[in-house]
Formats: structure tokens, sequence, C-alpha cells
């Protein structure tokens, strides 16, 4: 049967319909699309044990010796305070309330005040472009790192694989060295940890060539003792920058 005109003009209003819904569903899922996801907040914590009057004494000399060839680095101050870091983890912000609690019940069960570190060497991590974060490395003992292992552990719940500057307290202001912060703390475990843990003191920054030439030196061992522990955020060269908890 041959279609009326009247059937031809419904089936192209048909069409036509189909059509402008098409766009509207396309249009949508395009609005979709180009939303952004909104990111729950995180923070980028170290988890540390606080040094004894002998280490704190040590590297502050360290310190005061970096600053004079290097002045840009940093002071030992309350806001790159002296420490000996266990963990670096990104958590999530909503949670660290449960983070203190899960690292305060392992370290009230593991004495540190009575542990015994010796200090045997000078060290330091090469940042951008020349220079070197240097410390003063103690020798891990089998006590230690089992209380690094059960901190992991206990966090594990609440961290995130990476972050943003917004998770420290401080940054550089410069995409290579804040680049290079993030990903230390992103691969901070398992690199950095086990039988790659390398307990340090960091003592300040000076060019690499300064620092080489430090490493040559002798080193004086000495033994100290941890005489606390804390959470803090961290801020720019991976320094404890601001408090979040402590305990004796």
């Amino acid at each position: 049967m041959k279609p009326t005109r009247n059937d031809l003009k419904c089936i192209l209003l048909s069409g036509a319909m189909v059509c402008a819904l098409t766009i509207l569903v396309g249009h949508a899922h395009a609005q979709q699309a180009s939303t952004p996801v909104k990111q729950e907040p995180v923070t980028a914590i170290d988890i540390l044990l606080d040094p004894d009057a002998t280490m704190l004494g040590h590297a502050e000399v360290s310190n005061a010796r970096l600053l004079k060839v290097y002045p840009q680095g940093f002071a030992l101050d309350a806001a790159h305070r002296p420490h000996i870091t266990m963990i670096q983890r990104f958590v999530r912000t909503a949670d660290l309330d449960e983070v203190y609690a899960a690292a305060g019940k392992v370290l009230a069960g593991a004495n540190v005040n009575a542990m015994k570190l010796e200090a045997f060497k000078y060290y330091y991590a090469p940042t951008p472009p020349d220079t070197g974060v240097a410390g003063i490395v103690a020798k891990p003992t089998a006590q230690l790192l089992k209380l690094q292992e059960d901190i992991i552990a206990a966090v594990a719940p609440f961290t995130v694989e990476t972050g943003t500057t917004a998770a420290f307290a401080t940054s550089h202001n410069d995409p290579a060295l804040d680049g290079a912060l993030i990903q230390y703390v992103s691969t901070f475990v398992p690199k950095y940890s086990g039988e790659h843990f390398n307990p340090h003191v960091s003592t300040g920054v000076a060019p690499r060539a300064y620092l080489d030439r430090m490493l040559a030196e002798p080193f004086e061992s000495f033994t100290f003792s941890p005489a606390g522990a804390a959470v803090y955020q961290l801020g720019a060269f991976g320094t404890a920058a601001k408090k979040l908890k402590e305990w004796d």
C-alpha cells in the first residue's frame, strides 16, 4: 500500500524526535564525563620515633655545618623536627583518629624507650637538581624492623596509593622536588621498608659534591635511644612539619 502524505509526516516527526532524544542523551553523558570526580582529602603522614638528647646534639652539630655551606636548606626547629621515620604513608584525612589508635596500640606494646640504637654513618638522599638531604644512620635491629612491620600492618586499612601537594603541610613550590617527594611517600612501602629500611635522622640539605666529601670522612659511632613517638604531617624535603599526635 502506498503511504499517504499524513503517514510520511508521522514518520518524519518520529525520526526527528528520536534524533532529538539521542542528542539530549549524548549531551547528558558528555556532561557527566566532564564533571570531575570529587576526591576525599588525603594527608601525608610520618609515624616516627623522637630521638633522645644524645642524637639531638649530634643532629644539631651536623645541621649547623650544612647551613653554613647551603643556607637555603632548613634549620632543625618545630617545623623540621629531628626524627627517625618508621613509615611514611598517604592516609585518608577522615581516618586520622583511627590511624592514631592503631599505631598507638602497636607502639604501646613495643617499649621503644628501652631500645638501644647505634648511629654509625652519614648518608644522604639525592634531591633535584644537584642537592641531597643528609642524615645520620642507625643500624636496623630486629626489634626496630618488627616495630616497623607492625605499624605498616596497623595503618594499612587507612592508606591510599598516592596524593598531591595538598596532602603536605608545606611544599617546595617546585614541580620536580614536589614530584620526587610524592613518589617517595607513595613507594615508601615496600621500597624503603623491611630489608630496605634505612633508619636515620635527617640533619639538613647541601650540594651533593659537599655531601660526597662528608660521607668519606671518618664517623665516630654512638649509642642513643628513642625518647617517644609521634605522628606528623610531612612537609617539604620530607620533614616532620606539623605534629598531629604524640605519645610519651
